[in-house]
């Protein structure tokens, strides 16, 4: 029996992405191999978390209000370290709506353990620019090559320092996967870090070199939700 540490888990709306809007349950993993700049670090440590069986993390989560429950978002974190965990866990609470997996697309080996328990995939394309985190293009793009089959769509934080090349690149995984890119400016607090006249800019210059993208930030920050 495995067992894993979790944040937290709640039921709220989802507020990023092509999903934005619709109730799920949130269940945050503690642990993450990644450490982006903008990072909510405080979700990140072990503090103030509990640790769970996969039956009872089931038990726990099936005892709110799920009431009109469209999916079950994994964030984090990154919830693919839980691969084995998720094994067991995860053909319990399937029924309960569909599985949503919110993950940094670094790890495709974990990804394929579970592959055929997850419905969709909200997956990051990190920027240098935004993380700090140099060149992970290698690492994301065997991770979209694993995600062949499944509804995926890819996210893109940036700020001010997002640079033409990586516009262009991120395209270019865009365009070879056939993605829906959303592209989510980073957030200061409620506020979004760069003007509706920059995001405006940015979304042109995506357009130029693929059609399928679009701009969510993230409004459960804007609504006052978690």
């Amino acid at each position: 029996m495995t067992k894993t540490f979790v944040k937290e888990f709640f039921v709220s709306i989802q507020g990023e992405g092509p999903y934005v809007g619709y109730k799920q349950l949130f269940i945050r993993f503690c642990r993450c191999n990644l450490k982006c700049k903008y990072c909510d670090t405080e979700f990140l440590a072990s503090t103030g978390a509990k640790e769970y069986s996969a039956q009872e993390l089931f038990d726990a989560v099936s005892a709110l209000d799920l009431t009109g429950l469209h999916s079950i978002s994994l964030t984090g974190g990154e919830p693919l370290l839980e691969a084995e965990f998720l094994k067991e866990f995860l053909p319990l609470v399937r029924p309960l709506g569909r599985i949503y997996l919110e993950t940094n697309a670094t790890l495709p080996e974990q990804f394929e353990e579970i592959k055929d328990l997850v419905d969709i995939v909200s997956a990051d394309i990190k920027l240098e620019s935004a993380t700090g985190i140099k060149d992970l293009s290698d690492r994301h793009d065997e991770f979209f090559a694993a995600c062949a089959g499944k509804e995926l769509f890819a996210k893109v934080v940036f700020d001010s320092s997002i640079t033409d090349e990586e516009i262009l690149t991120t395209a270019a995984f865009a365009k070879k996967y056939g993605l829906e890119l959303v592209l989510s400016p980073m957030m200061l607090g409620n506020k979004m870090s760069v003007t509706s006249e920059f995001i405006s800019a940015v979304l042109d210059k995506y357009l130029k070199h693929y059609d399928r993208v679009r701009v969510i930030p993230q409004v459960h920050k804007f609504i006052g939700v978690e």
